[in-house]
């Protein structure tokens, strides 16, 4: 017989879920970072998504975040093969939603791109992503769409 959890697994999941995600951009807001920080940024990261996706409010705009948050904290720490593979979680999570998530995830895979040294794929999805920021309705979402696109250029 297994023994009943102590807490609401439910409200657990919604707070780590946003507790996590929240605390890795604490980490991702600092100029600098320890090896240490680096690695609970990425476990943390991870541990957030792992939340999210056993809520019954996660959807594909909810994944198409985490998966996004995920493939930034790997590119933050250097490692392009993750960031990449998270890029295009985020990509097709993102397909049906709004510009803003898309554009997002084409953000996300030109980082890695460039992480990668391939310039043809950091041309392609950093105009892609720009296309997509120029169709966000929201001012404050896509000043922080072009801003982190504006990050790229240096």
């Amino acid at each position: 017989m297994k023994p009943e959890p102590p807490i609401d697994p439910a409200a657990a999941h919604r707070w780590f879920s946003v507790e996590y995600f929240n605390r890795v951009w604490t980490l991702l807001d600092q100029p600098t970072r320890t090896p240490e920080e680096e690695e609970l940024m990425i476990s943390q990261s991870h541990a957030s998504l792992a939340h999210w996706r056993e809520r019954p409010d996660c959807g594909q705009r909810e994944l198409s975040i985490g998966w996004w948050q995920l493939s930034r904290v790997y590119a933050v720490v250097n490692q392009a093969v993750p960031a990449t593979h998270y890029a295009q979680l985020s990509l097709e999570a993102a397909t049906g939603q709004p510009p803003f998530f898309i554009g997002y995830a084409h953000e996300a895979l030109a980082r890695a791109a460039k992480m990668s040294g391939d310039t043809p794929g950091m041309i392609e999805h950093f105009e892609k992503a720009q296309s997509f920021a120029a169709l966000v309705d929201d001012a404050q979402e896509r000043q922080w769409l072009e801003s982190d696109l504006a990050s790229l250029r240096k």
